[in-house]
């Protein structure tokens, strides 16, 4: 996120200030640093208490963040409207059951502006003990249809986890 906010790296450009949904945002500390940087931004969780802890701190770095306690599946139900030039996902995509994963790209789809990017951070398939966590670059090609998957790196964790950003189409 740092290097395209800030257009860190080579042949990086900063990208402008605009509108930025974190989704899963649990105690803020992103939806904080986007807002230092000039974003206007929206955060949503779906744990009441990293609400409250998330708007403890926003409050105490002195940044407006609209915080809204809420599933990521059912952004209509939230005052989200759009568009979004930024979504910022770590590690709430890959922990949403499959059968709601559509849900999720739907609503993102549906408030991404021309171009708009996704970062997102993700463990791989195996890195819980469960039956669905895990995202693949394979899925999120196929779910996110239209979408271009810009870049993959792995993570430095113990278990598998990746990098991924997204880009939503232009036009």
């Amino acid at each position: 996120m740092v290097a395209l906010v800030e257009g860190h790296g080579e042949g990086h450009d900063a990208l402008p200030p605009g509108r930025a949904l974190e989704l899963g945002c649990g105690a803020g500390t992103n939806a904080i640093y986007l807002a230092r940087h000039g974003w206007e931004v929206v955060a949503v969780d779906l744990v009441g208490r990293a609400i409250e802890l998330a708007r403890e701190r926003t409050e105490a770095a002195g940044v407006d963040v609209r915080l809204l306690h809420g599933d990521a599946t059912r952004l209509d139900e939230l005052d989200a409207p759009g568009p979004f030039e930024l979504f910022f996902d770590l590690s709430c995509y890959c922990g949403i059951p499959p059968h709601r994963r559509d849900a999720y790209v739907a609503g993102l789809t549906r408030r991404a502006a021309p171009g708009a990017w996704l970062l997102m951070f993700g463990y791989g398939p195996g890195a819980f003990d469960d039956t669905f966590s895990g995202v693949t670059a394979d899925e999120l090609r196929a779910r996110f249809g239209g979408w271009e998957l810009v870049d993959m790196t792995p993570g430095t964790n113990p278990v598998p986890t990746f990098w991924f950003t997204l880009r939503a189409p232009t036009g």
